[in-house]
């Protein structure tokens, strides 16, 4: 009772947080004042909402004694505005931004960063790629960097350029599990489901108790297919209904699809997956589901494991 309590209260105060930015936008548009302070707020939170930074943070700007009295504070206020404004394609107004902080902050690796963007955002792919090399010389392990080159070779439709990135990437950050999982997802995406599975092996190590892991592991067996496969997949699907405390459908159907098409490799063959219970409570689990929030759906789900021999 006293963990779901705590984890309901870190909930409760992103929410409250989210309905605070809401009205600090409201009232910053309206010319009721908190205009720094909601750009505060949207900075801490990393809310995406770029056309309203644009408009209340350009206001700021534009006042020159509202400016003066951010002090240094000024600065991090023309890095969100150029930002926001490449989101918006507002590509003069970054670039006068990003002259600024470049006049004020000569050689700076952060104002690099934000001119190599505008260049991502022009689509001059060849510029975008110099100037993150350029900072790659002086900061090999500068992780931003690493990230957007990712990035660029995926805008260009470049996946195996993309996947030879993100392993050089994990190289240098193999705790990065996102990087992990979207390294897995582009060979899913390539169709190299043995390295996407050894993407998934490496995730479950780190994060044994994540079920989308499990899940998606088992996927990629199933797909690939072959009696060890298929046995591990249905080994994963149990372990993700495990995770879930049996309401994850997905993994229901896994242990389903995984039984039916073991029976018919194994022609009746296989003594333990016969004995198995597994695919029985998972059928039952399944009719029970589709009861209670798709009874519309009850004969078809029947039928379907009747004709797996399941039900």
């Amino acid at each position: 009772m006293a963990a779901a309590t705590a984890a309901a209260v870190p909930a409760a105060t992103a929410a409250e947080e989210e309905a605070r930015l809401l009205r600090l936008e409201e009232q910053a548009e309206h010319g009721g004042g908190g205009a720094w302070e909601y750009l505060c707020l949207a900075r801490r939170l990393r809310a995406r909402r770029p056309a309203h930074v644009l408009r209340v943070g350009l206001a700021l700007l534009n006042d020159a004694s509202a400016r003066s009295r951010l002090a240094s504070e000024q600065w991090t206020l023309y890095e969100q505005v150029a930002v926001a404004a490449m989101d918006c394609q507002r590509l003069d107004v970054a670039k006068d931004c990003i002259g600024v902080l470049a006049k004020q902050f000569p050689g700076s690796t952060r104002v690099a960063r934000l001119e190599a963007l505008l260049f991502e955002a022009k689509g001059e792919w060849a510029e975008a790629e110099r100037a993150y090399a350029l900072i790659l010389e002086n900061n090999p392990f500068d992780q931003i960097v690493h990230k957007r080159k990712i990035a660029i070779a995926k805008a260009q439709g470049d996946m195996s350029l993309a996947v030879d990135y993100l392993n050089k990437y994990l190289e240098l950050f193999m705790a990065d599990h996102d990087a992990w999982r979207e390294l897995a997802e582009t060979y899913v995406s390539l169709q190299m489901y043995k390295q996407a599975a050894f993407c998934y092996e490496e995730l479950i190590l780190a994060h044994p108790t994540i079920p989308l892991y499990h899940i998606a592991y088992a996927e990629v067996l199933y797909t690939m297919g072959g009696l060890e496969n298929l046995q591990t997949a249905k080994k994963y699907y149990a372990s993700t209904i495990q995770l879930t405390g049996g309401k994850n459908t997905r993994a229901l159907f896994g242990v389903c699809l995984c039984t039916s098409a073991i029976n018919q490799l194994t022609k009746g063959r296989n003594k333990e997956e016969e004995g198995s219970e597994l695919q029985s409570l998972a059928a039952e689990a399944l009719l029970k589901n589709y009861k209670q929030k798709a009874p519309s759906k009850v004969p078809l789900i029947s039928s379907m494991l009747k004709n797996m021999k399941l039900s």
